[in-house]
């Protein structure tokens, strides 16, 4: 089966090798290379590093809608598109072109959490299962037939990036079980359900702050949701401080959200609107992520102090 795979984050290459031990992939197709950090060094995408090891054949449009990309497909004579989390959104045009159509591994149990960044609006929103879909892909944002799910579990502590390390590894699983159904025939189809869809959007920074007049529960839920990035964070004393670990302690007192009840070595507790929250790993401004006990030996916040302001 000629292949040609389209992914670009770490997530993708799992997939890729699924795809290069199943069948022949003939070109993989990436964003452009980007220039990141301080010294805007121009790198690689994870997937195009990893096609490199491969020595497979990397294709790099702006954007996979434009003729000349369009042409290149055609002339790959594909059986199959697979798509993992590439960044761009595919025509009509393109979907056409394979003999079994493009394939989407997509980190949700469709049809919740349609969208860009269902991993993380899982945590957040304090999901006890999630998954992975493969899809047969449509024009709508994520609304294909399914083709296989697999389901996990979410525990209490569990963080964006580990639920993102264990979906990776279970959607190259899944999409191996998927090209066999394709490649044999057996394939079933099934229509989503549009009226039980959630929506799952990009993230973006201003959403990591912390609102103390939510519940202890859902601050958690965004403090793992939002780990390793882009990392939620609260105002001390007009300093911005990233919070990596938090749990939720019950408590009924009638202090005001934000304030800080206790220090010590075990963390800082935190009234909410409802309960409160030990924050247990801190990042300080210019410096590295440490645990309260740490934080304690050269620093000290006082109790009573208001965190959000």
């Amino acid at each position: 089966m000629r292949i040609a795979f389209l992914g670009t984050p770490e997530f993708a290459n799992p997939s890729l090798r699924a795809c290069i031990e199943y069948g022949d992939v003939v070109s993989v197709i990436t964003q452009p290379d980007r220039r990141r950090g301080r010294g805007k060094k121009l790198l690689p995408t994870q997937v195009k590093k990893e096609a490199l090891k491969h020595k497979l054949k990397v294709y790099q449009p702006k954007n996979i809608k434009h003729n000349d990309t369009i042409e290149y497909l055609k002339k790959l004579n594909l059986d199959l598109i697979v798509v993992v989390a590439y960044g761009q959104i595919l025509s009509k045009e393109i979907l056409e072109i394979p003999k079994h159509g493009c394939v989407n591994v997509h980190a949700s149990l469709l049809p919740k959490l349609r969208g860009a960044a269902p991993i993380n609006w899982a945590i957040v929103r304090g999901y006890e299962v999630s998954g992975v879909t493969t899809m047969q892909m449509a024009l709508g944002l994520d609304t294909g037939d399914m083709l296989d799910q697999v389901s996990v579990e979410i525990d209490h502590q569990m963080t964006a990036g580990e639920l993102h390390d264990l979906l990776k590894v279970k959607g190259a699983d899944l999409l191996k079980k998927t090209l066999k159904t394709i490649e044999k025939g057996t394939s079933v189809p099934t229509q989503q359900k549009d009226d039980l869809s959630t929506y799952a959007p990009m993230i973006d920074k201003k959403m990591a702050r912390m609102n103390w007049k939510d519940s202890a529960e859902n601050l958690h839920n965004l403090v793992r949701g939002f780990n390793p990035w882009p990392v939620a964070y609260t105002i001390v004393d007009k300093s911005k401080i990233k919070i990596y670990e938090t749990q939720v302690i019950e408590n009924k007192s009638k202090h005001l959200p934000g304030e800080i009840l206790s220090v010590s070595e075990e963390g800082i507790l935190v009234k909410a609107k409802e309960n409160c929250l030990l924050l247990t790993s801190i990042q300080l401004p210019n410096k590295k992520r440490m645990s309260v006990k740490s934080f304690l030996n050269g620093n000290a916040i006082e109790v009573g102090t208001i965190l959000g302001g």
